[in-house]
Order: structure tokens, then sequence, then C-alpha cells
């Protein structure tokens, strides 16, 4: 991390364009990739058919996950006794300083309920509990070639995927979100300057509050909430008054939406921007079997019947296609009788351009 002081504007306060280049973003990982890594973790940390393996996999699991959502480093997390240090019904973290008195030095991250709740259960099993022996200590050199390993996996560049990359990618993933800088420094600890007027503006419960709403707002976006997809822009093509805009999904998938050429400028929409895609259930058309339909709708999802709830008039149909995302389509019922669709059918869930509606946090 840069140790240099950051640059001010004349009002006092940390110039965020100014900071973002310090850290130089075009040389880490930025979301879809920090999330494709932590795929290829959790991926690799299921497959072994030993368990012995699959607790010492789980182990390094937990590391990536906490250097990737607190921003921590790995001297940190392999310190953190997580039985005594990590607070699973609060959701915070406690890394403790390296002087004479860690707990006055002592910093507090806050993480989402969903890894908190990962965290919950990994230490609640007696197995895995028992071999952690009340540290996560691991032999750094082992932690780092596995980082590397699994970067590499997943088609990253190796030295990406280091644990003090994923560090400083998720610095400029935070300030790139519009987390506060102010929440940012208390998060990333004293390696980041935080002598500015816009720290002491803020108190201690207002960067706490800020920070508890990013990380839910975060993990909201990786529960795959149905019928939304959350990504980075692949390409904009505008035309005369409507411009066609793609976006990549963290599982790989391209969508396709047509704005406005209004709406492209007054969402500030370029090319690398996170946002969410949204379509709404009567959109969404099915089709039932494995063979692709033809037809003019340009985004197309294989997936699997989930769940139907059968109406009088309409019935719900609930997808689960490639990546995880959960498509709800709305039919009538007697469309839905002409189907025939029952629960573990393979089904193509189809919807237009114009079908898509574009969120920008």
């Amino acid at each position: 991390m840069r140790r240099g002081p950051i640059a001010c504007c004349r009002s006092g306060h940390m110039d965020r364009g100014n900071l973002v280049s310090s850290l130089d973003p075009e040389r880490c990982l930025d979301t879809i990739e920090l999330n494709r890594l932590e795929q290829s973790f959790r991926d690799w940390a299921a497959a072994s058919p030993r368990r012995d393996v699959r607790l010492s996999r789980r182990r390094v699991l937990l590391i990536f996950l906490l250097i990737r959502y607190t921003g921590a480093k790995l001297s940190e997390v392999l310190t953190l006794d997580p039985f005594q240090d990590i607070d699973g019904e609060r959701g915070m973290v406690r890394f403790r300083g390296a002087g004479p008195d860690p707990d006055a030095a002592s910093r507090p991250v806050q993480i989402s309920e969903t890894l908190a709740e990962e965290i919950r259960m990994a230490l609640a099993d007696p197995q895995f509990s028992s071999a952690l022996n009340n540290r996560f200590d691991v032999d750094p050199a082992f932690v780092r070639r596995k980082f590397y390993e699994r970067a590499e996996a997943c088609g990253l560049a190796k030295h990406l995927g280091g644990p003090e990359m994923v560090r400083k990618a998720r610095a400029v993933e935070l300030i790139q979100g519009k987390m506060p800088l102010a929440a940012v420094q208390q998060m990333l600890g004293p390696s980041m300057p935080h002598r500015t007027a816009s720290r002491m503006s803020f108190s201690p419960a207002e960067i706490e509050q800020a920070t508890r709403r990013f990380v839910d707002r975060e993990a909201s976006r990786k529960t795959s909430a149905r019928n939304t997809f959350f990504g980075k822009i692949a390409d904009i093509q505008p035309g005369d008054i409507q411009t066609q805009v793609t976006l990549i999904t963290v599982g790989g998938h391209a969508i396709a939406t047509i704005i406005t050429n209004d709406s492209l400028e007054r969402l500030g929409l370029v090319t690398g921007r996170l946002l969410t895609a949204e379509v709404k259930a009567p959109w969404v058309i099915l089709y039932g079997g494995e063979e692709e339909p033809v037809c003019s709708a340009e985004n197309r999802f294989s997936g699997v019947v989930e769940r139907i709830v059968r109406g009088r008039v309409n019935t719900e149909v609930s997808v689960r296609v490639a990546d995880g995302t959960e498509l709800c389509a709305l039919v009538s019922s007697a469309s839905s009788g002409r189907l025939a669709l029952d629960k573990g059918d393979r089904v193509w869930a189809v919807f237009n351009a114009f079908s898509v509606v574009l969120r920008v946090d």
C-alpha cells in the first residue's frame, strides 16, 4: 500500500480520484475478477474426497475471504484467534496491533452477515475448530503459493492473486464503490494515511454505520436475488436515439439491454462500470427442453426449474441458471399447463433487451 501523504483538495478533504490513482487500479483485480478468484477458492476447497484435505483447504479459503472482504494484511489474518477475535453475532473482526499493548492498538472491521454466518458454521464444526488450535496459523509461504495457484486456475495473472494484491484490490474496490474514505481508512488500518480533515468530520458511530451499510449492500449483490444480475459493462454501442449496453455478469453471462441516449448520459455509464441489471417476472418467457429456442430475444439462459407456484390465473416458475441466479417467470396458468413443467425440468428462460432495467449504486 502507498505510504506517502494522500493528495488533498483545497477544502482539506481527500481527493478520491488521486487516491484511486495512487493505488493504480489498472494493476489489480476488479470486482468481477475478485469474485472469480473467490469461486476458484470455493471450488478447490470442496473438491477433495478426503475430509482432512477439505478441512485444510477450508482454512485457506477463510484466510482468503478475510483478506478479500476486510482488506487485512496476511500477517494480521494469520495471527487471529477466530474464537476470540471474530464476533459472528455482531459481524465484526478485531485485528490486534503489534505493539506492547495489542488490545490498545486493535482495529475492528465489519463484515457482512453472510460472511459472518459462513465463519460461524465453520467454527461450529468440531473437527475444523480442533484443527485450528485457536489460530489460523499457517506458513505464509504456503498461503501465498495457494493464492497464486488459484489465480492461475481461473485464468488470472499469478502475481495479481497474491495476498498483498488482493488487499490492494479491496482498497480500490471500496473507494470506487464510494465507501466514505474515513471508513476505508478505518477498515484498512495504519497503512492507509489518515491525517486529513475528512477523517475528523466523521464520528466513530458514523463510520461504523457507513461501513455496515456498504458491506450489507455489497453482500446483497452476491445473494443472487431473483431476476437480478450484477456485473460490469463490457460494451456500449450508441445509436441515434438509443444505445445498446452489454453487461458481463460475475458468472460470465452477457446481458444485452437497450436504453435511451439520455439515460446513458444521466447514469454516467462507461465501459468497465459496475451495475445491476433487473428484469421483471412477466417479461421472462420460458421454453421447455434442452435445445436452445429459435427466437428474437437477445438474452437466453438455460436452467433448471426449482419451484412452481400454481394459481388459478397465473403460475410462478423459478429457474436456476448456471451462475446460480434465480430467474422467476410469471406465466398464465393456461400456458403453464401447455408447457407441462415439473421441478427439475430443463428449460430456457429468455427476455429481450428492452425488458432490462439498469441500476447504478
